[in-house]
């Protein structure tokens, strides 16, 4: 039996399944990802068109050319950010945070790095907390 992936953007009006899983998956730190996802870097995963099929609110899905031939995608009611879209490409790059399910590949590359936020530290080195600061269970 085909893998099959599921995502939706974050009010759940948007859904989506993925047969036979993504490619590869990679951070775009460019600055028009920065500003759809609100983040240091946007974050997508490769996925044949053929594989995609969206299960619930086609019609709730928004499009934007963001530059001459490049589409992205988001949802019309929340705004998530779902996919990014190179006209004529068989492949396109779907939102890694609207997955639900765990794709089994991780991101392995970075992209625009020479555009990343000042305000962000490519090394990796910052503190991490399993919940938010404050909110650990005291030992």
């Amino acid at each position: 039996m085909s893998r099959i992936d599921t995502g939706s953007c974050l009010c759940g009006a948007v859904q989506y399944e993925i047969t036979g899983g993504v490619g590869e998956m990679g951070h775009c730190h460019c600055s028009m990802c920065r500003k759809a996802h609100g983040a240091a870097f946007g974050t997508y995963a490769n996925v044949n068109w053929e594989q995609f099929r969206v299960t619930k609110g086609e019609d709730m899905i928004a499009r934007y050319e963001s530059s001459p031939g490049t589409t992205r995608t988001f949802c019309k009611q929340c705004g998530a950010t779902l996919q990014f879209i190179t006209d004529g490409k068989k492949r396109f790059g779907i939102a890694a945070g609207t997955l639900d399910t765990d794709p089994g590949v991780r991101p392995n590359y970075q992209i625009w790095t020479s555009d990343k936020a000042p305000w962000w530290d490519l090394t990796g080195t910052n503190l991490s907390h399993d919940t938010a600061p404050g909110l650990e269970k005291n030992p």
